[in-house]
């Protein structure tokens, strides 16, 4: 079997499990939305470096929900130079703080906060500080890989241990699936595939949930479909309020 058949085999695998497992948790991620709109509360989502590429997938997203913000900030993104330097940011804690003070959250919120290993202080103290000024904070993590791995947060807490609703992605610890025989190592990711089909399974749960509570909810259209731009105006300009990345 070639390396590429076994690396799908395996995000197959793990999707799966996703489905099979998380099922519940993606539906109460689904209510937490919906709840926090009906509510008046915004919406927010973080993550460091390559787990950030979620927080770049669930905004201004062709087929996604208009009301996510993603929380950025300057070293904690996969173009920074040199790129080791994001390894180092996100184990200084106090920037989790700055960056929860330097936001627009406030309680009632809502924040999806994306960490494979789940053990950095940054996105941890993120959470930290968001469910005490009440936040409510989803984690999208690898339980397996968090639980083999020690806290690097000062309060010996992992992020799985200090939110509200945990998603599991089911990846393996070190997150990477293929076995490499000749180097001896594995290879090959699985969390950023298996993280988006989470976010986008719960965002699409969401519209349900609107919809069964009689709400229309704010989804936008790709803006390369005619019609798709005036459409995604339409919508930025009845939500600009809560929309926060224009």
């Amino acid at each position: 079997m070639s390396y590429a058949d076994i690396y799908f085999k395996k995000i197959g695998d793990i999707l799966t499990e996703v489905y099979r497992e998380e099922r519940k948790k993606i539906r109460a991620a689904a209510e937490l939305i919906a709840d926090c709109a009906e509510k008046g509360g915004n919406l927010f989502i973080f993550g460091c470096t390559h787990a950030g590429i979620l927080s770049q997938e669930a905004f201004y997203r062709s087929g996604g929900l208009a009301l996510f913000n993603p929380i950025f900030f300057p070293g904690m993104s996969a173009q920074v130079m040199p790129i080791t330097l994001t390894s180092q940011m996100e184990r200084q804690e106090p920037l989790g703080r700055l960056l929860v003070e330097q936001s627009r959250l406030k309680k009632g919120d809502l924040l999806f906060i994306h960490s494979v290993s789940g053990r950095n202080p940054v996105p941890v103290e993120v959470a930290l500080r968001a469910e005490n000024m009440g936040v409510t904070t989803v984690c999208i993590t690898s339980l397996e890989y968090s639980k083999s791995v020690s806290a690097r947060h000062s309060g010996g807490k992992r992020l799985f241990e200090v939110c509200s609703l945990v998603l599991d992605n089911h990846c393996p610890a070190g997150d990477a699936v293929v076995e490499d025989a000749v180097l001896g190592q594995n290879i090959a990711p699985a969390s950023t595939v298996a993280g988006a089909a989470i976010l986008n399974a719960v965002v699409a749960e969401s519209a349900q949930v609107f919809e069964e509570r009689g709400m229309r909810p704010p989804f936008l259209l790709s803006a390369n479909r005619d019609g798709g731009e005036e459409h995604n105006r339409a919508v930025m300009q009845q939500y600009k309020d809560r929309i926060f990345y224009l």
